[in-house]
């Protein structure tokens, strides 16, 4: 093989190295997940209003189950990423994901049957809550709402985010407001200290009377994930400035009673006029 031959035969193949290189990385890019989550935005902002001062919200579940064709195409997004794909994204892509899989999971679900159901609660049975209910797409498998909570958000070393607890929505009056907005990794941080604070300046679910302190269950439920961040659970409420963390500013926290208000699981709907 003449030097011109042999210099022509490693040029080919270089530029056929290239040439795969590029397609490997506009492949890679045209199928890259979509961290603003568009289509989820788009049907949160067009059915979900802010209610009571904002802190509460209702959802317009007709308006979901209308607009399915686009909440299926969204799922369909979120269920074709693998579990290799997900461990590439970075911690707050991670947490921003799995809260929308979870909330969207949710709302579809919910508005499939909100018809003829007033509780989420409605969709299990004597034996199955809707929770460990196993109809969700995930990383190749089907999965239930508490194994996105509980195995993946909830996971101990990956977030260890008491927040969530602000952000996971269960369709219900006394959960923490759905927001008119997904998750997304830029702003998560703001969205969670916002969802925060939102909730614990709800005094219907949380605020001090007669020396007493009343607060959501969410707080004895998931009690172990405040203390594990703040120490306890009334060391994590003082770290947020909120009308409830000024009341307290006026009593012996270490006398303090702790007891619990009403959690109301009716569907938090928008009824249309």
């Amino acid at each position: 093989m003449t030097n011109s031959a042999h210099h022509a035969s490693h040029y080919e193949k270089f530029t056929r190295l290239i040439m795969v290189a590029v397609s490997l990385l506009t492949t890679s890019t045209v199928n890259a997940f979509d961290h603003s989550h568009h289509e989820f935005n788009l049907l949160l902002k067009k059915y979900v209003t802010w209610e009571l001062s904002g802190h509460n919200s209702t959802v317009d579940y007709s308006g979901f189950n209308e607009d399915r064709a686009i909440m299926r195409d969204y799922l369909e997004k979120i269920a074709a990423v693998s579990e290799n794909e997900f461990e590439t994204f970075n911690k707050e892509e991670q947490l921003a994901f799995l809260i929308n899989v979870y909330n969207a999971y949710t709302v579809f679900w919910v508005s499939q049957h909100h018809e003829n159901i007033d509780s989420i609660k409605d969709l299990g049975s004597l034996f199955n809550s809707p929770w460990k209910h196993k109809r969700f797409s995930l990383f190749g498998n089907i999965v239930s709402l508490d194994f996105i909570e509980h195995e993946l958000i909830r996971e101990k070393g990956r977030f260890d985010e008491p927040r969530i607890h602000m952000a996971v929505n269960c369709a219900s009056i006394s959960c923490p407001a759905l927001r008119p907005h997904a998750y997304r990794p830029s702003t998560l941080d703001a969205q969670l200290h916002d969802n925060t604070i939102r909730f614990l300046s709800d005094n219907r679910r949380n605020h001090l009377k007669d020396g007493i302190l009343y607060i959501s269950p969410i707080f004895k439920w998931y009690k172990a994930d405040f203390e594990q961040r703040s120490g306890s659970v009334l060391e994590w409420l003082s770290a947020y400035s909120s009308p409830l963390n000024k009341d307290l500013d006026f009593v012996n926290r270490d006398k303090i009673k702790i007891k619990y208000t009403h959690y109301d699981w009716s569907l938090n709907t928008r009824r249309r006029k």
